[in-house]
């Protein structure tokens, strides 16, 4: 694979730095460009082929939502992965529909941070963890709702609600086979037929259909 150029947008320095060198040993990833005002960040993108801006957002508001919409508008082939201590729901919900194509929250390391990276840079979106376990859990509190979702979802089973419930709260195929009382191959048939009834492929794809949906209010 060919380098992946990075930017960082952070407005503190010292962050930018720390960054820099969790990044400076990555052979196939370079530090192409960083910077700490919108103004500053433009210019660099302007002039430079970056494939992932990381920006690194102490909270979120309405210029941010707008920040992230405009990059995307004028940078379409570029990636966008949100760092965030804050990890509120509110705001990882506005990052994603604002275009962000990943959220890493304040559990993540290096080694999340790489694999965003590159999940990003290969076309797909990258949620932490904590992030992807607290989406799928609200997902499933509004599909436990059967009047405000979208016919399009499919008709999942008592059952099946239930294994995506077990799954989003972190559990591995068999200790949903456990606590469920069935084998752990039943339970992939399950999350394949869940899939299949909605249409999609990877955790993601169900999070980012049940938010552009609406299904997850924002």
């Amino acid at each position: 694979m060919s380098v992946i150029h990075i930017g960082i947008f952070d407005e503190q320095k010292l962050v930018q730095e720390g960054l820099s060198i969790l990044l400076s040993d990555t052979k196939d990833i370079q530090v192409a460009i960083t910077a700490t005002s919108e103004k500053i960040l433009f210019e660099k993108l302007n002039s430079s082929l970056i494939h992932v801006l990381l920006i690194n957002l102490h909270k979120i508001d309405v210029s941010i939502s707008n920040l992230i919409f405009e990059i995307r508008n004028k940078f379409p082939k570029l990636r966008i992965l949100i760092i965030s201590a804050n990890d509120e729901e509110d705001m990882i919900l506005k990052t994603i529909k604002s275009g962000a194509n990943g959220f890493l929250a304040s559990d993540s390391d290096r080694k999340e941070l790489l694999e965003a990276i590159y999940a990003l840079r290969n076309g797909h979106d990258y949620y932490s963890n904590s992030i992807t376990h607290l989406l799928l859990n609200k997902y499933i509190s509004r599909l436990q709702t059967k009047d405000k979702v979208n016919s399009s979802i499919g008709n999942l089973s008592s059952r099946e609600v239930e294994i995506v419930r077990l799954w989003g709260e972190s559990n591995t195929n068999k200790e949903i086979a456990d606590k469920l009382f069935i084998s752990v191959r039943t339970v992939e048939s399950h999350k394949n037929h869940i899939m299949q009834k909605l249409n999609l492929k990877t955790t993601v794809d169900l999070l980012k259909f049940a938010i552009k949906n609406n299904i997850i209010e924002i």
